[in-house]
């Protein structure tokens, strides 16, 4: 009897830009990473342990999964050699239209334990599958999303106004976001900052998880998953995100989303 893949994905697309959703089997262990959308989904099968921003936590078949734009996490099987999880991805304005507030959102935890919630996730997939077939409208959808998205508000609260220190920190990821094919050098961004480069890396690493350059690396991942989802070719996202080449586009590209690009391409099509 043949041994299952390590890895297999299925990527959904939805009638907008703002959403997608994933269903993984992997045996693959997720380095540190970050996404720019809010994500939830439903561990399907075996056992799921990742550090977040909100601690290290266990997850198990019928748990929810969450994670904040932005916040870096990792992933690992738990008592097993694999695990299957199902993930829905919203973009952060689109659940902030649906609270109809002017807060910062964030999902309180990482691991929420909420059998509505879990349900309506589920429905969100299945209509997500049935419309890319062709076989559910875009209404249809909208429906599944708001249902599944407002259960998830139970879940969340708003942020309070970032501390001075976070706020020079984001005017360096503002600089970094503003000019993806050039950054600007080290000496720059701590100038923004008002601190030594020194400084500045221990800073960034210890507010956003990471190095300026990785966080570099996954805006221009984020940027690269649009412009395919505008229609442009792999060769083109890859020039036009900062990328060496496709291949190189396909390495962090896959790393960062669980993925290729090409996954992505033919996940934006519906079938007739």
């Amino acid at each position: 009897m043949r041994a299952p893949p390590e890895h297999e994905c299925e990527v959904l697309g939805s009638p907008w830009e703002g959403v997608y959703a994933t269903r993984i089997r992997s045996a693959r262990h997720y380095g540190r990473h970050s996404h720019g959308t809010f994500g939830f989904g439903v561990v399907d099968a075996g056992a799921h342990r990742s550090s977040s921003g909100r601690g290290t936590v266990d997850a198990f078949a019928g748990d929810i999964v969450t994670a904040n734009p932005g916040e870096m996490h990792d992933g690992r099987p738990l008592g097993g050699p694999s695990r299957t999880w199902c993930t829905v991805y919203v973009d952060p304005g689109l659940l902030q239209a649906l609270d109809r507030s002017t807060g910062d959102l964030a999902i309180t935890q990482p691991v929420l334990s909420d059998p509505q919630l879990e349900t309506q996730t589920r429905q969100l997939l299945r209509t997500l599958r049935d419309w890319r077939r062709g076989h559910a409208e875009a209404l249809a959808c909208e429906e599944a999303l708001v249902q599944a998205c407002g259960l998830l508000l139970r879940h969340t609260t708003h942020r309070a106004p970032a501390a001075s220190g976070a706020l020079a920190l984001a005017k360096v990821r503002e600089r970094l976001a503003a000019d993806l094919l050039a950054p600007p050098t080290l000496a720059e961004l701590a100038g923004l900052a008002g601190v030594s480069r020194f400084q500045l890396l221990r800073r960034f690493a210890a507010q956003v998880g990471c190095t300026p350059h990785a966080w570099l690396l996954q805006q221009r991942c984020e940027r690269a998953r649009g412009l395919i989802r505008q229609g442009r070719s792999l060769a083109e996202t890859a020039a036009a995100s900062g990328f060496a080449d496709q291949s190189h586009l396909t390495r962090l590209f896959s790393r960062q989303f669980g993925f290729t690009p090409g996954a992505w391409q033919d996940a934006q099509r519906r079938l007739q």
